[in-house]
């Protein structure tokens, strides 16, 4: 691999930029000479994602993309649209699987992002419908395309406050490092018994990157 290129929102982005994302962490397992560009821009949508950073990942010619996004569709709209975004995320994958065929392409579910917001009843209810169902639209494209699917639904640290941020939505340090030691793990998995170069060498997939 020589290039990676991560896209999305804030989850990918990061808020502050003393602290390690979880792309971050992955480029660096990578090695030191892999291209990292991370073009996830805090607050966007998936048109956002689809109309400002598809064409440049494309452009980049990446060997492993991460895709991620959904969740400010979701926060932005009273009834947010789970078939038009599941056609938008389908139409992205279809374009890179065309335009950038020999990447690998990732992406994840998100965790009730509700569950530790200060929300009313009404709006809490409202935002963890419409992640359920957002959700159930990306597991549905990505098997459809053969993209790699991370549960951050249902992962038991979804369910833990140390791993959001002090809003109680951005991850905190801890929740990047758990999401990068889960990304790593679905793309050893994923690699199998294949190689990449890293540096001057050839290397099997990289070691499990250690806890936070």
């Amino acid at each position: 691999m020589t290039v990676y290129v991560a896209m999305g929102d804030s989850f990918t982005a990061g808020l502050d930029p003393d602290e390690p994302r979880w792309p971050d962490v992955i480029a660096r397992e990578l090695g030191p000479n892999v291209r990292y560009e991370n073009l996830a821009v805090v607050g966007a949508t998936s048109v956002d994602v689809e109309r400002k950073q598809l064409s440049r990942a494309i452009e980049l010619e990446p060997d492993l993309i991460t895709l991620v996004c959904g969740a400010n569709d979701v926060l932005a709209s009273t009834r947010p649209d789970a078939g038009e975004y599941a056609q938008r995320l389908a139409g992205m994958f279809r374009r890179l699987r065309r335009e950038a065929p020999n990447a690998e392409i990732m992406s994840a579910t998100y965790p009730d992002i509700s569950r530790f917001l200060d929300l009313r009843p009404r709006s809490r209810a409202r935002v963890e419908k419409g992640m359920e169902v957002f959700n159930a639209a990306a597991r549905k494209v990505a098997l459809s395309h053969g993209v790699v699917l991370l549960e951050g639904f249902d992962h038991p640290a979804a369910q833990e406050r140390s791993t959001f941020g002090e809003d109680g939505f951005h991850p905190s340090e801890e929740g990047h490092m758990r999401a990068a030691r889960e990304f790593m793990r679905a793309l050893r998995e994923r690699m199998g018994g294949r190689q990449w170069r890293r540096g001057s060498r050839e290397v099997r997939a990289p070691k499990e990157v250690p806890s936070a």
